[in-house]
Parts: C-alpha cells; sequence; structure tokens
C-alpha cells in the first residue's frame, strides 16, 4: 500500500492503517462499553412484549425523532455518501437530497396514521381490514428482506471501517470484523430490546451530527468559510476537474446510466415511508401527535448532517484525494475517515471512526429487532399460533430469531465487503418502495383495497425488485477497474438487467399489481375500512395511546 500512502497530500504512515491502531481499538472498546452498559442497565424494564418491541411507548416524539435520526442516519449517509460525493461530486450529493426528501412522503403521508393504526409491526397496519395471516406472512417476508439488504450495507462499512482502522488488511480479517460485528448486534437486541436500541441510537445520532458538525467547521475554516472557495479547490484537486461540480459524472454518461439515475431517485424518494425499522418507530410514541413531532425532529436533523455531508465530501476531495481514498481499504466508505486524519491526526479520527462505529452498531441492532419483532408477532404468534401465544412466547421466539438474523447478517457481509454502503441502503429502499408503500398506502386510503391486492403487491413488487437486482450489474457483470471487478461477485457474468437499481421497473409494477389484484376480487369490507379510517385520523382505540 506504499503508492497509497505516498498518494496523500502530506505523509500518512505507510501501511494498510491510518492512525494508531491501539488507540483506535481503545476508542472503540469505550463506545462499546458505554453503550452496552446503557443497554443492560434498560434491560430490567423490558418486562412485556410493548417494553421489547416498542420501548412501552414511552419516549417523547424529540427523544424518538432523535432516535429515528440515529436510525436513519447510518453508515451509508456517513462513510457512504461523503465517499461518494469525494469520488462523484455532485452525482454523490443526490443521494442526500433523496434521503432528505423522502421523509417528507413518510410524515405527510404515514407516521401519524400509521402510529394509530399499528401496534408494533407494519404487518399490524396491513392487516387491519384484511385477511391476517397471508396478509402477515407476506408483510413479515418482505421485511426480511428490506432489512436483509439494509444489514448488508452496515456489516460492509463495519468491515471498511475497521479494516482501515486497525490495519486489518486480509479479507480473512475483514470477515472476522464482520463476525464480531454482528455478535454485537445480536448482543444488543437479545439484552436491550428496543428501549435500549433506542437510547443507543440516540446517543450515537447526538454524537455523529456532533461530530458532523466540527468536521465541517474545520473543513471550512481552512478556507475562509466560503463554500464557493471550497469547491473550487475540490475541482483544482480532481482528477475530473469541474466535472466533480456538475451533474452526470456518475449518471449521465449514457443513456442507461441517466434512466439509472431516475430508478435511483425513485427508490430514494419512496423508500423510507416502506422501511420497516422506521415504521417501528413510530409505535415507540404514546400519541399520533407524538408522532408527527418524531417527523419534524427526525427531518431537522437529517436535513442539518445531509448538508454537512456535502462539505465533507468536497473536503475529501479537497485534501485527501479520490486517488487515495479509492486506494484505501473500504475504498469510498474511506473518505471520512481519512478526512478526519487530515484535520485533527490519531486522536480525532479514532472519535469520528469510534462514532461511525457506533453508528454501526445502533443501526445493524434497529435493523435486526425489527426482523425479529416481524418473525415472532407476525409469523410466530399470528400464523403459527394463530394468535394464541402469549407476550412471554413472542418475546422469546423474537430473541431466537434475533441470533438467527444475525447470523444470515454475517454471511451476507461477507459477501458485500467492498461494496459501497450509500448504493447497497439505495437497494433496501428500492425493495421497501416496490413491496411495502404500494400496500401501506392502498391499505391507509383506498376503501376498495382488499387482501388478494395487498398479496399481488407486497410478493409481485418484492419478486420484482429482488429478481432485477439478482440479475443486475451490481450482483455480476460490471467492468474490471484495476483488474477488479465492482460487482458483488467476481470473474462472472449472469446479469440481463441493464440498470443498477430496479425502481423504475418495480415501483410502478408493485402499485399495479396491488390495483389489479383489488379490482379481480370480489371482496370488500367497508364497515372495517371505516373503523380503519376513523381510527387513523382521529386515533381512537389506538394501541397504548393516551387520549386528549
Amino acid at each position: 500500500m506504499t503508492s497509497y500512502a505516498a498518494s496523500l497530500p502530506t505523509a500518512l504512515p505507510t501501511a494498510t492503517t491510518v492512525g494508531n491502531p491501539t488507540l483506535n481499538i481503545a476508542i472503540f472498546g469505550v463506545f462499546v462499553l458505554i453503550t452496552l452498559a446503557i443497554v443492560i442497565r434498560v434491560s430490567t424494564q423490558n418486562k412485556t412484549a410493548a417494553d421489547y418491541y416498542a420501548g412501552g411507548r414511552a419516549f417523547s416524539g424529540r427523544q424518538n425523532g432523535i432516535a429515528i435520526a440515529g436510525d436513519y442516519l447510518s453508515a451509508a449517509s456517513f462513510l457512504g455518501i461523503a465517499g461518494a460525493i469525494a469520488v462523484n461530486g455532485y452525482d454523490g450529493f443526490l443521494y442526500s437530497i433523496g434521503f432528505l426528501v423522502a421523509w417528507l412522503v413518510a410524515l405527510l403521508l404515514v407516521a401519524e396514521l400509521l402510529r394509530n393504526v399499528g401496534k408494533y409491526t407494519m404487518a399490524d397496519v396491513l392487516s387491519f381490514r384484511l385477511r391476517q395471516r397471508p396478509v402477515r406472512m407476506a408483510a413479515a417476508v418482505s421485511t426480511l428482506a428490506v432489512s436483509f439488504f439494509y444489514l448488508l450495507a452496515q456489516m460492509a462499512g463495519a468491515g471498511g471501517l475497521v479494516a482501515l482502522l486497525l490495519g486489518v488488511s486480509s479479507v480473512n480479517g475483514q470477515r472476522l470484523v464482520v463476525a464480531l460485528v454482528g455478535i454485537l448486534m445480536i448482543v444488543y437486541v437479545l439484552v436491550g430490546g428496543m428501549k435500549g436500541t433506542t437510547y443507543v441510537q440516540i446517543i450515537k445520532a447526538t454524537l455523529l451530527i456532533i461530530g458532523a458538525a466540527i468536521m465541517t467547521v474545520l473543513v471550512l475554516a481552512k478556507v475562509g468559510v466560503n463554500l464557493s472557495s471550497l469547491l473550487g479547490h475540490a475541482a483544482d484537486a480532481s482528477a475530473k476537474g469541474d466535472a466533480v461540480l456538475s451533474p452526470g459524472l456518475q449518471y449521465g454518461k449514457t443513456s442507461t446510466t441517466k434512466i439509472d439515475f431516475i430508478s435511483l431517485s425513485l427508490a430514494l424518494v419512496l423508500g423510507t415511508a416502506g422501511l420497516p425499522h422506521v415504521l417501528m418507530r413510530f409505535y415507540t410514541v404514546p400519541s399520533a401527535k407524538e408522532a408527527r413531532r418524531s417527523g419534524v425532529w427526525a427531518i431537522w436533523l437529517i436535513g442539518i448532517f445531509y448538508l454537512f455531508t456535502l462539505v465533507l465530501g468536497y473536503g475529501a476531495a479537497w485534501l485527501v484525494g479520490a486517488k487515495a481514498i479509492n486506494a484505501a481499504p473500504g475504498k469510498a466508505n474511506s473518505a471520512a475517515p481519512l478526512l478526519a486524519y487530515k484535520l485533527g491526526g490519531e486522536v480525532f479520527l479514532g472519535i469520528i471512526s469510534g462514532v461511525a462505529f457506533a453508528t454501526i452498531l445502533a443501526v445493524v441492532a434497529g435493523l435486526t429487532i425489527t426482523a425479529s419483532a416481524s418473525l415472532s408477532h407476525d409469523v410466530y404468534n399470528s400464523v403459527v399460533k394463530r394468535g394464541t401465544a402469549t407476550p412471554a412466547q413472542e418475546v422469546k421466539v423474537a430473541r431466537i430469531t434475533a441470533i438467527v438474523i444475525g447470523v444470515v447478517a454475517i454471511i451476507g457481509g461477507i459477501f458485500a465487503l467492498g461494496q459501497n454502503i450509500a448504493f447497497l441502503v439505495a437497494l433496501a429502499f428500492a425493495v421497501a418502495a416496490s413491496a411495502n408503500l404500494p400496500t401501506i398506502l392502498y391499505s391507509l386510503f383506498w376503501r376498495r383495497f382488499n387482501t388478494r391486492g395487498a398479496l399481488w403487491s407486497i410478493y409481485g413488487g418484492l419478486v420484482s425488485a429482488v429478481t432485477l437486482i439478482a440479475f443486475s450489474p451490481v450482483v455480476s457483470g460490471k467492468p474490471k477497474i484495476d483488474g477488479k471487478s465492482a460487482s458483488m461477485f467476481q470473474n462472472v457474468d449472469f446479469h440481463w438487467f441493464p440498470l443498477d437499481n430496479p425502481g423504475i421497473i418495480s415501483i410502478p409494477l408493485g402499485f399495479f399489481l396491488g390495483w389489479l389484484g383489488t379490482v379481480t376480487s370480489r371482496e370488500l369490507n367497508p364497515a372495517k375500512y371505516a373503523e380503519m379510517e376513523v381510527r387513523s385520523l382521529t386515533g381512537h382505540g389506538a394501541e397504548g395511546a393516551v387520549q386528549h
């Protein structure tokens, strides 16, 4: 890796690591110990299923909004987007725009209504006026698919980050890192449940935003708080010149990449309102009013953070350079840690990277508890036990499934090593927008909607999205760069779908199949829809709600 070291503007250690590995391990250890202590402390309060799944519905709108930001601002937001901007400039910032605008859809169309209708999971809403067992099973399958793609991104981020900081250059070493993250994730979920996970996310969101703010101030201080000057420096430092400041560097080369950008945009903007782990957070507040407050707090915090990513990405392009970033372990995902090292040396690098590591742990814990809750509440209790399982049995099954999900995430994360994690998250958004969002919106707003429509929408959107991803260049067939393919599987090519993101096909198909399934079925329950409409709009009868 001497070429990597030589390519940096000033001398960095001539190794596959940056900073002091001992110091980095110590800072990581402090973060892990603090968060584990919190999780263990609150675990004594997990006495009911509502405590384990929804944190006892005891969080205020502000607390939950910060936790939502902690859940949403994943490794993809901090590591992936900063790297995407550093390497591809303007086109990388489009991820930030898409992720932020998506919250308007979630807040205006979903948050309050979902809180009033549901109990623990997304399937509570989807099955409210439809046949319980088939709809809950479909929703559980979709939840697992979305969670799996999201977990891939976090695991890949963990592998790249720790490889950079601890000098783990071997593939087996990075695989071990992924396994350790998976084990920690399982411990958080088994011990702390939703309440412990929420507190970890609140702390992590606060530290992440503060850390990004400090880095932003330090970068801007170098250019006299002049954003235009920063952009000019970034363009001068880039081999691509002013192209990093204009659209099209990544998505404007051909008509295919332009269509791919539209597909990506659809997935980003529509996906948030269908993400099960984000939707589940709205059940942790006592009322719909607090759910709205959660959304408002989340939008402000997330919006401010994404403005920071613009400065961090172009700051990394200027101060570190795209060549050095691509040569580092973790590639584009290493841009933010490398920038932290340039700005503040070993200690600052260790702190920022510790925050990023805590980010990964908090998000994977949230994803795991969502997937395990869906399996235990929707599949085990509602489908297998037909609603007769006790809360204690449900929680026991949830903990067992958390272990299984952790193992699957570890295996998937090993295959995803080296992928840009912002893009992997975009795939999760595509699945959520294709399978979940059409069914949620139809359930809440279309009186005629029925079980067949829900099943066709979920399964159709899910199967189409996953199939197109499996046969896309993301998985196989991308041209080699520096002797290595950017696809997940090397040296094979079985792709036939030309786009990286399937959203432009799978999202409209999910809506169409929901409509088609509904109009070809005679099932109709206007009384149940009227009950759902009153409950969604007023909160009357909502689970655990505080009535006013």
